[in-house]
């Protein structure tokens, strides 16, 4: 196994899919003479040329739909936005052409391409960069909605997106392109709609996907220390959504903790705790707790990005709530 950065996984990912198959280009703002705003597409454009390593102006809604006419005319184009915040420009292309559009042509348009790029809080950025759309997405029918954490995940997980002939939103984070981890040299694929139990445990289930898995690992780790043994669900997507893993874990552990960036209204937590009171009601021995960032905008102040997003402590005292010993 060799150890590289998250950023380098995505990277070697594309670009094999792209040394595989000629209909796959990647498209966005700074993606080929800058190399990527954060150097993920680095050294693509002199392998593959300008013709499929492409800069766009800076007009998401404008290349986005170019993109879809390409799926649609059999391109496998990745879009990359330099954040998913800049994506709502870009919208009614994601939402009305590219996840419509098998089902309104009856199935004679497949529209196999990737919208990627960072989601979610990545310092000071302010209100308006630091959102988290995971949600919002996922509730559109036609897509599919990727969050991986470790650059294992992210590149196997890329390679399958790429090939799928939906649309796919893959999100990743600011705070993770120099993350390392380790990447086998040999081609590999990861399912979309596969969660992995990151950690064993007997006490209580964390479910958590992206960069705040090291939140539910660290608060693991901290519980451990407290004789508490915690299992640790990495979901890897948001639709599909892996349950059956959730409910195997809640059927061992009887008690469940969800922890997700986004805000608590309409949250992948919230749909997450319904499936569970449904499904695995009677093998619950505790209410489950879920931990989101509080209900406001992001300010810019550290210590009021620090008091609002989700955090180990906020997560350590919800496991001992499910397990009575708050």
């Amino acid at each position: 196994m060799r150890e590289i950065q998250f950023r380098e996984a995505l990277r070697e990912a594309m670009s094999e899919e792209m040394r595989r198959d000629p209909s796959v280009f990647l498209l966005g703002e700074e993606v080929a003479e800058y190399n990527g705003a954060y150097k993920v597409s680095q050294g693509m454009l002199d392998e593959f040329g300008p013709d499929r390593v492409i800069d766009t102006p800076i007009a998401e809604l404008g290349f986005a739909g170019i993109a879809v006419g390409a799926a649609m005319n059999g391109l496998r184009p990745i879009v990359e936005f330099m954040t998913f915040n800049f994506s709502l420009v870009a919208i009614d292309q994601v939402i009305n052409s590219a996840a419509k559009m098998y089902s309104m042509s009856g199935g004679q348009f497949n529209i196999p391409m990737v919208f990627r790029g960072p989601t979610g809080n990545a310092g000071q950025l302010g209100a308006q960069h630091s959102q988290n759309f995971e949600n919002w997405f996922a509730n559109t029918p036609g897509l599919k909605v990727v969050v991986p954490y470790t650059p294992y995940d992210a590149k196997g997980l890329l390679k399958t997106s790429i090939r799928d002939n939906d649309p796919v939103i893959f999100m990743e984070s600011e705070l993770m392109y120099g993350d390392k981890g380790e990447v086998p040299a040999e081609e590999y694929l990861i399912p979309i709609g596969v969660a992995d139990v990151k950690r064993s445990g007997t006490d209580v289930t964390i479910v958590s996907f992206g960069k705040i898995m090291k939140v539910a690992l660290t608060a693991a780790a901290e519980l451990e220390k407290e004789g508490i043994s915690a299992e640790v669900i990495d979901l890897r997507s948001v639709r599909p959504i892996d349950y059956a893993t959730v409910v195997a874990s809640i059927k061992k552990t009887n008690r469940l903790v969800i922890v997700e960036e986004a805000w608590p209204l309409s949250s992948i937590a919230s749909e997450i705790t319904y499936h569970i009171q449904k499904h695995a009601f009677d093998y619950l021995d505790a209410p489950i707790h879920r931990i989101n960032s509080l209900d406001v905008p992001l300010p810019y102040a550290p210590t009021l990005i620090d008091a609002i997003l989700p955090s180990v402590s906020r997560t350590v005292k919800a496991a001992k709530a499910v397990l009575y010993r708050d």
